[in-house]
């Protein structure tokens, strides 16, 4: 059965003219917006427009881009005739893969020494992966500073403030949580790492490994039956 979020559409609103991009999931609103769309996030769609001010050249180049970059990456795209693209650009993994590969080794550790190695690259005081969003909030809010309107100045100011509050917030949480783990040195006890070895003392034959049998998930019980209903 073929996945709908593999599907697109890029055409021109037969009403409006709007260049617009509808369809695909996450991982196609991020080409999306690589290529130079804007996200709009509606209650029951969330689809993608050009950015206001193209010439209609300036949009037929951004809608053929996206749709190489889409089918480079798998996805079906319909499009209008003039969009549609032979060319298929290299793909390269982007800067937040890096990032993610944490969360892996998050999901994978098996000791308090692991967890506590992998959040030391979020929390790291010079290179850290916050430390470095430190550094973008600041650099975006200083551009925002010389763009010469009042609105300027107040995302300016917001961006500090989220960078001077929350996000120290958040860095002051992990860093402790780091720590702590750091000191316990112990094993997780509902992981293990499976070596792949079988006991002689094992008595089922067809055993592959000693890892113990996973826990039984108990069902929930039933929710009460309303007063009403017993009559």
């Amino acid at each position: 059965m073929p996945r709908f979020d593999r599907f697109l559409d890029i055409r021109r609103d037969a009403h409006s003219s709007e260049l617009l991009a509808r369809g695909g999931g996450l991982e196609a609103h991020s080409v999306l917006q690589r290529a130079g769309f804007i996200a709009v996030v509606r209650l029951h769609e969330t689809y993608h427009r050009a950015p206001a001010g193209l010439t209609q050249g300036d949009e037929s180049r951004l809608a053929t881009d996206a749709v190489a970059r889409l089918r480079a990456a798998g996805y079906h795209v319909d499009c209008d005739a003039d969009f549609d693209a032979q060319a298929r650009p290299a793909s390269y993994l982007p800067l937040g893969a890096s990032v993610a590969r944490l969360a892996e080794r998050i999901r994978e550790a098996t000791t308090t020494d692991e967890e506590a190695d992998a959040l030391t690259e979020l929390i790291a005081a010079h290179d850290g992966v916050l430390a470095a969003l430190d550094e973008v909030l600041t650099a975006t809010a200083d551009f925002h500073d010389g763009l010469g309107q009042a609105a300027d100045l107040h995302v300016a100011r917001r961006l500090r403030h989220l960078s001077e509050e929350h996000l120290r917030v958040i860095r002051t949480d992990l860093a402790d949580t780091r720590n702590a783990l750091a000191d316990r040195h112990t094993p997780h006890p509902g992981r293990s790492r499976c070596i792949g070895e079988v006991p002689v003392t094992e008595r089922e034959r067809s055993a592959v490994c000693a890892c113990p049998p996973p826990p039984r998930t108990l069902l929930a019980p039933p929710p009460p039956v309303a007063a009403a209903l017993r009559r």
